[in-house]
């Protein structure tokens, strides 16, 4: 009892009568024994650690971060679903490669798909079919990696918008958010770039799409054609540029800013839900390692599985239904993948607007809805640093907003998916109407109308849920929750027992801070001199009074208010 060991090692100072085998060495002393052990052989393992340790510092580094605290709640796993979709894409893709050929030179087709036998096409559009009916697992390959890349878009959209909405965005995070949006423009091109690489009637519809999209740009539009197809639409130069883009270029970009998103969650701590125990300083929840990893690994194999067989059972983008690419044919009902429909539907519900001007035709009915779908992009870009100008808000936020106390905000993110929604029935207008058997000029005026209305209308519908649902938590936190149970009192009243609520669930709806809206203050100081006033603070005054004043907001319960009304006095 009380004895302690010391492992010194083979130190300067060690006996040179210890044994190698393990045994001890007796040395005898004036007064008694002394035994020296040998040190214990320590693992594979434990030395690469200590190896790698002594060189890189990996143990610090692993120390500080291994136990990291992440909050845990179903609506961060969107990211995760990204992540997971985009590791996917990179697997499957390098399978494809290995098989695909990008080249436009033109052969005649002998093969295992019958009816396309002796038809010209080019390189591309062969291995295509090779790698979906010669190749083992090609075609499951293939429809997952397009599967992948579907939800990989759709991750990152709902991913964004959860952020948007929980003002999650704001300082210190607003270049984490420049990160994630320049990953979803750059997963749109990645996605134009990829189904554009096998060469089907399809996907070369679209590429002939977007070459008129550019051919709309003054003056420049017909050298940036030319300089992209090589020449004159559709070459034999655009599929192998569009293989190196799709398969290294735009892939590296991404996976490097996934890393530096990934660096910064870690770096600024991970937002959360307002709750008990939770503000700006400390975070709730589990460790990384081991009980946040061993959930991530087990939902990477779950979203890995449900992409298999989703890519096993449901046929998407089969090019040996669509034939070969030819200028002169168009596929019917032809429509790019969901996430391009916004850019379709803004060309398509344009009016035709042509104006010839000192040599050169402008059409402007493709050139300004080709312009408007970058700039509305733009707009959600530098929406964090909007807000922060027009509050007047500089400091940091780890704690989440719930949407409906921020009304104004959510309104515009309605807004926003409102319009994104009616464009995208815009962008596909011929299928509506054979689908439902309607007239397609009825659809594309309807899209026009509404592209205007809709967000508007959206944005005062959520403004005003957002308001009512404010009214309920004030009058929850008040009166309690309703119970159910009707009593009838002695003078015969009857009346519904509401149930208190607990402290930690009146915090949750109370937590949130409503300072009151940015302020030009008086235009003539103590002394009677006037102010100077610039017009940016001038219209920053206009904008924060219209969308943080008064009536944008309900006043949430005080703590006097609370105690008035549960003080039992009989006046009450």
């Amino acid at each position: 009892m009380g004895a302690r060991e010391i492992d010194s090692g083979r130190t300067a100072g060690s006996s040179p009568n210890q044994e190698p085998g393990g045994g001890t060495a007796r040395a005898s002393g004036g007064t008694g024994t002394v035994r020296a052990r040998r040190a214990p052989e320590t693992g594979k393992g434990e030395r690469l650690a200590d190896w790698a340790d002594g060189r890189l510092g990996v143990y610090s580094l692993a120390k500080a971060n291994m136990r990291k605290v992440f909050p845990d709640h179903w609506s961060f796993m969107l990211g995760e679903v990204c992540l997971y979709s985009f590791l996917v894409l990179i697997l499957t893709g390098v399978y494809l490669t290995l098989f695909f050929e990008p080249s436009g030179v033109e052969v005649v087709y002998h093969g295992s798909y019958g009816p396309l036998n002796g038809i010209v096409m080019t390189r591309a559009y062969e291995s295509t079919l090779d790698i979906s009916f010669d190749v083992r697992g090609g075609l499951l390959i293939r429809q997952i990696h397009h599967w992948a890349a579907l939800v990989f878009l759709a991750g990152m959209l709902v991913h964004m918008m959860r952020v948007f909405f929980t003002g999650a965005f704001r300082k210190p995070r607003e270049v984490n958010w420049l990160f994630g949006w320049t990953l979803l423009m750059l997963g749109l091109i990645t996605g134009l770039t990829g189904y554009s690489l096998p060469d089907d009637l399809l996907s070369g519809t679209g590429v002939r799409f977007a070459q008129g999209a550019i051919l709309s740009v003054p003056v420049l539009g017909t050298y940036i054609s030319f300089f992209l197809f090589g020449g004159e639409f559709p070459g034999h130069d655009i599929i192998p540029r569009f293989f190196p883009i799709h398969v290294l270029l735009l892939p590296g970009i991404m996976l490097g800013l996934v890393v530096a998103h990934l660096i910064l969650v870690f770096y600024h701590k991970h937002t959360q839900y307002p709750g008990p125990g939770r503000d700006q300083k400390s975070v709730v929840g589990m460790p990384f390692m081991p009980v946040y990893m061993a959930k991530a690994g087990g939902f990477f194999f779950l979203v890995f599985g449900v992409l298999s067989v989703m890519g096993a059972i449901a046929t998407i983008n089969p090019v040996w239904a669509f034939g070969p690419y030819r200028p002169d044919l168009v596929t019917t009902g032809a429509q790019p993948d969901w996430y391009l429909g916004f850019s379709e539907g803004l060309i398509r519900v344009m009016p035709g607007w042509e104006i010839n001007a000192f040599g050169h035709t402008l059409q402007l009915g493709v050139f300004i809805p080709f312009s408007l779908f970058p700039l509305i992009m733009a707009a959600i870009a530098v929406y964090p640093f909007i807000e922060a100008w027009v509050t007047g808000d500089r400091r940091e936020h780890h704690i989440l907003d719930r949407p409906r106390n921020v009304p104004t905000r959510t309104a515009l993110g309605v807004a926003w998916l409102t319009l994104y929604a009616v464009l995208l029935v815009g962008g596909g207008n011929d299928l509506w109407a054979t689908r439902f058997h309607l007239s397609i000029n009825a659809i594309t005026w309807f899209v026009r109308v509404t592209v205007f209305a809709g967000p508007a209308l959206a944005y005062v519908l959520t403004k005003r849920i957002c308001l009512g649902l404010q009214h309920a938590d004030r009058d929850k936190v008040l009166h309690g929750r309703e119970s159910g149970t009707v009593k009838r009192l002695p003078h015969g009243e009857y009346v519904e027992v509401h149930e208190p609520l607990t402290p930690a669930q009146r915090f949750t709806l109370t937590q949130h801070e409503q300072p009151p809206p940015y302020e030009v203050g008086p235009l003539v100081d103590a002394n009677g001199v006037a102010r100077r006033v610039g017009p940016a603070r001038r219209l920053r005054a206009r904008l924060a009074r219209a969308l943080y004043g008064p009536g944008t907001r309900i006043p949430k319960p005080t703590a006097e208010e609370y105690r008035e009304l549960t003080s039992g006095d009989e006046h009450h």
